[in-house]
């Protein structure tokens, strides 16, 4: 086995795929409509195009459970999901120009660098950087 695909709730999938892309610099892979305005809308990494795809998955309109958990992963500062990164400091220092919010500024624990930022679609994410 292994993961092809993964989900993070959003939102507003419109909003998403322009933060996703525009500011973290994702790929669009798949973009099919799902009728209700809802689509079937993954992107990946430009450094791993043929790697998991990242569903934008518009979970909390649709399942009041899925907007509870997000809520409370947001209101207790918890990341929903990480992507890992050679270099956390500079990410950050190109994210916060993109006027990207960090919750947790890059940090060593242990044996990694971490920091947490706000997607603006209801995610907390962390980078982490294997020292």
């Amino acid at each position: 086995m292994k993961v092809t695909l993964i989900s993070i709730p959003v939102r507003d999938q419109e909003k998403a795929l322009k933060f996703y892309t525009e500011k973290l610099g994702f790929l669009k892979k798949k973009d099919s409509p799902l009728g209700g305005g809802n689509r079937w809308l993954t992107l990946v990494s430009p450094e791993w195009q043929d790697g998991p795809e990242l569903l934008l998955e518009p979970a909390p309109n649709h399942f009041e459970p899925c907007k509870v958990f997000q809520d409370a992963l947001m209101e207790a500062g918890y990341p929903y999901t990480q992507f890992d990164t050679d270099d956390v400091q500079k990410d950050y220092d190109r994210l916060v120009e993109l006027d990207v919010e960090f919750s947790v500024k890059p940090t060593e624990m242990g044996t990694v660098k971490i920091a947490v930022f706000n997607d603006t679609c209801g995610n907390n994410i962390q980078l982490v950087e294997t020292l």
